[in-house]
């Protein structure tokens, strides 16, 4: 048998799903743009064009520095980017960045600016830091963004109102009043219908509103406005794109080392985290997205960060804006049907060409018209929503401190004073402990809310010690954490109080008791663990049962079954609590998404195996068959002799519909269907291995371990070498059975129509596992013979997986 050693599979084969980046096989790669592609490629072309002349005029670059940025982010980041579906390009969570390093710096520095910024995000990439971006508070991200906003909207406001704006927030709110005063009505009505059209256009009913939002509002915002102003020959300031050729490039970085220092930082973090946010957001919307023929690959952060730095190096360098991703434009992009990265591509082609072949087209745009679409989007990033939720989170008081921080004084220094309250909210959530006591009928309740740490010792002990003596006791324990402080408290106290004959209980907030502190490990073998609840073992009084053959068996039953009862009770109840908040996330993205586990898992109903546990896996990665003996009958067998195609039903659903690259068989020691083969003469099994019932021959169990006869005629045959464990020889007889039925059965799936096909196309594996359950360790097999197959005398080797190898299987 040829070596069976699982390989990682970034993205499992599914079949019945085309990648939307990967061509079909056998056919040549090549450059094949999709309809949808193409027809997303130009609505995001026609939001992309206005905002990014819109976001250069605020930030006071050159204007054909958006349009650069715009076309590098959708070529560059298009095709190096982790995110298919994302599009970057000028946004306006760094216009006022970029606004107050233009002021500071000078046009050519900021460009030199952007490059360093952009190698900065190439070597985060590098260190595979991604998603470490995503641990920022989402107040401060939000109370960030909404800070910008407002900076924008107020610097916009006065070029609306026919004015210039000031250097900072501060500065433009005091010179409001004296530019109202000196309105310009050119401007002023310009701005007024931009902002009209923008706001009614995605509100215009019926057919008529259906076919009118074919185009983006903002380009219908802006060609109206043009075309008003054209048409009534107002004198406005308009867009003047000046020749190519005198297209300013950067320069060598002049200022204090520590400031530009501070400057590339800043470019850095807010490009990456913005950009990794919206990247996290585009696979959100693309899996609401009910696409069932298209598989879009989910975000792949570092990847995309290559992407993000890759283009602001190329964008600095040609004198364009900072590159980030948009989220506005990429859930165009979303909507508009695009299901690869050629759409992204496209946009930035069709920008390209736009800037090189429709200047006389875009200098007919008013300044102010521009202006009003990025203060209606600045307005737009103050977002309810966000503010709700965060009020929701108890984390307002970080959102307003980030924003105003922002205004006040600057991103980064308002992203500090975020970091600060953030680090001091938690500080205070974590050290905030309420401790009650009371009595009822005649026991004394204390009551532990939050966390227990060290500075919650002092009001704890001294609750503690006004119980009575020799009085009962319970304590409720409501939190997630306790340090050794509280712990050595409660412990002490709990050893005093006992001396002196009172009693103590610990319980949780359901009321359900747990874990005395006072019971260490070295004081206690039956001490729980936080497995115990998995296997069959129980704390305190063990249950007594009416010995076999004494009572009545209705009073077996019935004191059993309130038992097992009751413990199922308790572990849903425990689960609820401490679980499922922690899953539910992760399980409400696989209800959306569907099953794709990359591996069949076939093995023994055995109780002693938990197939999660020792493979370390979790919901969504094996798709688990479990029948007694890991058996799998042959092709026409099972429905033959049993009526029952279950396991021939699960191989074929596993393989031809969820597409699994993998099938391992596992065996396991003291094997109870191994043990009837062999204790049973005429291959006819009749009883279990414990002895507890026999099992007539024409009972369904028995015809179903009929299939695991060819594992004990292959053992039995001369014409196979054993199946070994390497290193030492098999304990027993049962355990020599146990290993060959995992090599039988591997043969078994090779004689199935789904497997064969699999296995021939080169995208199916086949495994053989062992796991010895006394020990806690597990065997993968391998092969010291040929390695195209069963060849006779091949010796299967089943080799021991060491806590130290790639696949850490001991338990």
């Amino acid at each position: 048998m040829s070596a069976c050693v699982p390989t990682r599979e970034d993205q499992p084969h599914r079949p019945h799903k085309q990648n939307a980046d990967t061509p079909p096989p056998g056919r040549r790669r090549g450059f094949r743009i999709a309809g949808a592609d193409f027809s997303a490629s130009i609505s995001v072309f026609l939001i992309a064009l206005p905002l990014s002349l819109g976001i250069a005029l605020a930030t006071g670059a050159p204007l054909q520095a958006g349009l650069v940025a715009a076309a590098v982010g959708g070529l560059v980041v298009g095709r190096f980017g982790g995110a298919p579906l994302q599009v970057s390009g000028p946004a306006a969570g760094l216009t006022v960045v970029t606004a107050d390093l233009i002021h500071q710096y000078g046009w050519r520095t900021t460009c030199a600016i952007t490059v360093l910024a952009g190698l900065a995000q190439l070597g985060l990439s590098a260190l595979r830091v991604a998603r470490s971006a995503l641990a920022v508070s989402p107040a401060i991200v939000h109370g960030m963004l909404a800070g910008i906003g407002v900076t924008i909207a107020l610097a916009q406001l006065h070029i609306v109102l026919g004015g210039t704006p000031q250097s900072s927030a501060v500065a433009n709110v005091q010179g409001l009043p004296s530019q109202l005063a000196n309105l310009h009505p050119g401007a002023v009505s310009v701005s007024a219908l931009t902002v009209a059209v923008l706001l009614a256009w995605p509100r215009i009913p019926g057919r008529t509103g259906r076919t009118a939002r074919k185009v983006p509002a903002a380009l219908a915002a802006v060609a109206a406005a043009t075309a008003a102003a054209v048409l009534a020959g107002l004198s406005l300031d308009r867009v003047d794109l000046p020749s190519w050729s005198s297209h300013a490039l950067p320069e060598l970085p002049q200022g204090p080392a520590l400031g530009l220092l501070a400057a590339v930082l800043t470019v850095t973090l807010v490009a990456s985290v913005e950009s990794l946010l919206s990247a996290v957001a585009v696979d959100k919307l693309v899996a609401a997205r009910k696409e069932p023929d298209i598989q879009i690959p989910r975000a792949r952060l570092d990847r995309e960060l290559t992407g993000q730095g890759a283009a602001n190096v190329v964008s600095g360098a040609l004198g364009g804006l900072p590159v980030t991703g948009v989220a506005v434009r990429s859930a165009a992009n979303v909507a508009a049907g695009g299901i690869s990265r050629h759409s992204t591509m496209l946009h930035g082609l069709w920008i390209a060409v736009a800037a090189l072949f429709l200047v006389s087209v875009l200098d007919l745009i008013p300044l102010a018209a521009l202006a009003a679409l990025v203060m209606v989007i600045g307005v737009q990033m103050v977002n309810i929503t966000h503010m709700r939720s965060v009020r929701r989170n108890r984390e307002l008081l970080v959102y307003a401190g980030t924003l105003a921080g922002v205004v006040f004084t600057g991103v980064l220094e308002g992203v500090a004073i975020g970091v600060a309250l953030a680090v001091a909210v938690a500080l205070h959530r974590l050290t905030r402990t309420r401790i009650t006591m009371d009595e009822q009928g005649g026991v004394h309740r204390l009551h532990a809310r939050g966390q227990l740490t060290f500075l919650a010792v002092p009001r704890l002990s001294r609750l503690l010690h006004q119980v009575p003596q020799g009085s009962d006791c319970v304590v409720e324990l409501d939190g997630s954490f306790m340090d050794h402080a509280a712990y050595e408290a409660l412990h002490d106290w709990q050893v005093a109080h006992l001396s002196q004959g009172g009693t103590v209980e610990f319980t949780g907030r359901s009321g359900a008791r747990i874990a005395e502190p006072a019971e260490p490990v070295s004081q206690s073998s039956s001490c729980c663990r936080p497995w115990t609840p998995w296997r069959n073992h129980h704390c305190g009084d063990p249950v007594e049962l009416p010995p076999p053959g004494q009572g009545r068996k209705t009073d077996h039953v019935q004191v059993s079954s309130q038992f097992q009862g009751g413990q199922l009770a308790s572990g849903l109840s425990s689960f609820q609590r401490n679980t499922a908040p922690l899953v539910r996330g992760e399980l409400a993205r696989l209800a959306r998404e569907g099953q794709q586990p990359h591996q069949l898992f076939l093995t023994c109903a055995d109780s002693r195996l938990v197939t999660s546990m020792i493979t370390a896996s979790g919901p969504g990665d094996l798709f688990t068959v479990r029948n007694v003996g890991n058996l799998v009958p042959l092709p026409g067998k099972e429905g033959a002799q049993g009526q029952d195609d279950s396991v021939a039903a699960a191989i074929e659903y596993a393989v031809d519909v969820l597409g699994v690259r993998s099938i391992t068989v596992c065996g396991h020691s003291g094997c109870a269907a191994m043990q009837a083969l062999l204790d049973t003469p005429d291959n006819e099994p009749r009883h279990i291995a414990d002895g507890t019932r026999p099992v007539p021959s024409s009972s369904p169990l028995a015809r179903w371990l009929r299939h695991g006869r060819p594992s004990l005629e292959r053992m039995r045959s001369h014409d196979h070498a054993w199946a070994r464990i390497s290193g030492r020889l098999p304990a027993d007889v049962v355990e020599q059975l146990c290993l060959t039925n995992v090599v039988q059965q591997l043969e078994h799936l090779r004689a199935h129509t789904a497997v064969a096909r699999g296995l021939a196309e080169g995208r199916l594996q086949l495994h053989g596992m062992y796991f010895h359950v006394g020990e806690a360790q597990a065997y993968l097999l391998t092969s010291d013979g040929e390695p195209d197959g069963y060849a006779d005398r091949t010796d299967e080797v089943f080799k021991r997986v060491a806590p130290t190898a790639f696949e850490k299987s001991r338990a």
